[in-house]
């Protein structure tokens, strides 16, 4: 049996087997290999037969008989049924949807299962259990429960495999035990270098698979899922790093630091900076100093003063000219996700840069604009900008005559061209690609400088590894004299008297976002009817029961770009009091006067999404509140949504979460293709940082991997499967 065999060559699979093998991906020998179990049956609880009590998983040993397969009476569920007796008792034996197994197991079988015991109309019985053949069990069944006590301190009993409709988990089991008894690992060479699984006491491929398929106890199956968890951040880590060196082959233009002109320009900001703002931007200047591009991430709350970070940066570039002349024509290109955030930004470029003879565009798909109206000869707070046509904006911006050019993603379209591409700031959208890098690369080989910004709270080890092509900033600190919003986590009970302390804000002329977890309803007959808000239901039952003297707008993912751009504007406006959305305001714009928010099934969002979404309300110096309105009563889930209230910023909170809910959960994460395995290496600092700093080492020596053409393999391999770009 070799790796690369077809799975339907190699076992009997009938057509609904087929179909949920092709469903989960698994095509061959090895992607079989690597699906691996999401637990082990726990044979600590092997008891007597007697001693079985309801809703337990548990051992038993004993001998097998009236064996037989029927259908259930009203469901038809074909079925098989026998009884297992040990010398304290006997237990009937059901196993839905599995009526094959009547004929594997022979009346008078000596096995071993586990499962769980069930409580039916008239008696108890154990459900679906896992079974192994014992035939060489003492006959004296005291000996074997004896044996089967101590066995817990030597072993697991099976690995549970995830399900889908037409496959259990005991094919994978039974499937996985004949490529494992056929030897087909005896061959298999590994691609991670052996000094570093050697370093970090890592066991050998062959040796990982056997231990997470069959381990002998838990230390074993724990050292596998370390080996897997670790194989697949390392992947990451190497692919990121290559990115890295790949980009700083190119050339940039260099930025001097001007620590006076950085002071000068610094005062013209309502706030006095920050540490936090001041370390940044000195560590962004040097970067740009260098003669390579820089890749830098810059992460921070709401409100935190990112843009002004960015301002920062951009007046430092286009105060210089390719040959070091001042005001010259090196460019900035500010990228926003939406239309409405790209002309706030233009807006608050216009008030930083007023004083100064530099002319700002801004492209978007409604139209483009420059500031200021006129070229030349205008006084500061004299001058507005003005709409031109895009084929003017495109010449002006390619003869360099805009250094400083603003808009949404059409600023990477191929008509946009730039004369000298200094700096490329993204913001909120830090997984802009390498490959939408490299169409910002000169055909010199001349690239920008690149400073992504997010407000989307991230864990340091996930930073580390998803970013790890980008080095890391973090404006940890709010200016001073903003208001702190007040969060109140309000209980059923407590709804309608919250809703009187809204609508004295509304009256006092502030506006009001309420979120909701879904867009829709649930449809009972096609999925689970939870007990979930949604946006559409909501602003129907707000307008008619709470707000009816208020207008109430509708904003989720399922709406054109169009028809969202057109509610923010209303809201923006003051046409809408109060809009009814879902999370899809997280990447918002700044609305001073919406100071208030609800946020509907909280338990439902991670702390981190609860934090950013919060974040919407603090854009001003009104006093802001937020209200979490959680259903669930578990003190779990209080708790967690208690910490709202007591952190200090995002990143405390996002480490907090992935603590609490683990990494799969955490929100967003699963949108990068990151197994479960893999996002368990995530909550493991020293794991991600020993997976860097090896990356980091063999890119250095190997840019290629050349010297590990497995590895280069496995790489390429893995990372097709995230979604980074």
């Amino acid at each position: 049996m070799e790796l690369g065999d077809k799975l339907e060559l190699k076992f009997r699979l009938d057509t609904n087997q087929k179909r949920a093998l092709h469903r989960l991906k698994l095509f061959s020998i090895a992607d079989l290999l690597y699906y691996f179990p999401i637990r082990y049956s726990d044979i600590s609880t092997v008891m007597k037969i007697s001693e079985l009590v309801p809703g337990n998983n548990v051992t038993v040993y004993g001998k097998v008989s009236n064996l037989k397969t029927k259908k259930g009476f009203r469901s038809r569920v074909p079925m098989a049924e026998g009884v297992i007796e040990d010398i304290s008792g006997k237990i009937k034996i059901i196993w839905f949807n599995q009526a094959y197994l009547a004929k594997i197991l022979h009346e008078g079988d000596n096995v071993k299962l586990t499962g769980k015991v069930i409580k039916g109309k008239s008696r108890i019985y154990l459900a679906n259990p896992e079974f192994k053949k014992m035939p060489n069990m003492p006959i004296d069944m005291r000996d074997t429960l004896f044996s089967a006590k101590n066995e817990k301190n030597t072993g697991f009993s099976y690995p549970i495999y995830a399900e889908t409709r037409g496959i259990t988990s005991k094919w994978f089991y039974h499937a996985i035990e004949k490529i494992l008894r056929e030897k087909t690992l005896d061959t298999i060479p590994d691609y991670i270098p052996e000094d570093i699984f050697k370093k970090y006491n890592l066991p050998t491929l062959k040796t990982a698979l056997i231990w997470i398929h069959k381990p002998k106890n838990a230390k074993d199956a724990e050292s596998a899922r370390k080996r897997f968890a670790f194989e697949e951040v390392f992947c990451i880590q190497l692919e990121r790093q290559h990115d890295k060196f790949e980009y700083r082959k190119n050339k940039s233009f260099q930025i001097k630091k001007g620590g006076e002109n950085v002071e000068e320009f610094l005062k013209r900001f309502p706030f006095e900076p920050t540490n936090s703002q001041k370390k940044s931007i000195r560590i962004i200047l040097e970067d740009m100093a260098k003669n390579f591009p820089m890749s830098r991430l810059l992460e921070g709350d709401v409100g935190s003063g990112k843009t002004a970070v960015a301002a920062t940066a951009s007046y430092m570039t286009t105060q210089q000219h390719p040959n070091g002349q001042n005001f010259g024509n090196l460019q900035v290109a500010y990228m926003a996700p939406t239309e409405i955030l790209a002309t706030q930004h233009f807006e608050s470029f216009i008030e930083y840069f007023s004083h100064l003879p530099i002319n700002i565009g801004l492209i978007t798909g409604s139209g483009c604009r420059k500031f200021p109206a006129k070229t030349v000869g205008h006084a500061e707070g004299g001058a507005s900008w003005t709409t031109i046509s895009r084929a003017q904006l495109l010449k002006w911006t390619a003869n360099g005559e805009i250094p400083i050019l603003i808009g949404t993603h059409a600023l990477i379209q191929k008509t946009v061209k730039f004369k000298n591409l200094a700096l490329v700031v993204i913001d909120e959208q830090h997984r802009f690609g390498t490959a939408q890098r490299r169409k910002l690369v000169r055909k010199d080989n001349i690239a920008p400088h690149l400073l992504s910004m997010t407000a989307t709270p991230i864990p340091r080890t996930l930073a580390l590894t998803i970013y790890g092509d980008l080095d890391l900033s973090l404006l940890d600190e709010m200016p001073a004299g903003r208001k702190q919003i007040i969060t109140e986590i309000i209980t059923p009970n407590k709804r309608n008297e919250t809703y009187e302390r809204v609508k004295r804000e509304l009256k006092n002329g502030r506006q009001l976002y309420v979120i909701c977890p879904r867009i829709f309803e649930a449809d009972p007959e096609k999925e689970l009817a939870l007990n979930v808000k949604s946006a559409v239901e909501e602003a129907k039952r707000l307008k008619k029961e709470v707000f009816r003297e208020y207008e109430i707008g509708i904003l989720h993912s399922k709406m054109s770009k169009i028809k969202k751009e057109e509610v923010m504007k209303d809201f923006v406006d003051g046409k809408l009091n109060i809009l009814c959305a879902t999370s899809v305001v997280e990447v918002g714009v700044n609305i001073p006067n919406a100071t208030v928010i609800i946020i509907e099934g909280a338990e439902r969002f991670g702390l981190a999404q609860l934090h950013q979404l919060r974040g919407r309300v603090i854009r001003s110096s009104h006093q802001a509140y937020c209200y979490i309105f959680a259903e669930a009563k578990s003190e779990k889930t209080i708790v967690r949504l208690k910490a709202l209230k007591t952190a200090e910023n995002g990143f405390e909170l996002a480490e907090l979460d992935l603590s609490l809910r683990g990494a799969g959960e955490l929100g967003g994460i699963k949108q990068w293709g990151i197994t479960d395995l893999g996002m368990e290496a995530i909550k493991n600092i020293k794991m991600v940082e020993a997976a860097r700093t090896e990356a980091v080492r063999l890119i250095g020596e190997d840019p290629e991997l050349t010297r590990y053409p497995l590895l280069k393999s496995k790489v390429k391999s893995k990372v097709s499967e995230f979604h980074f770009e």
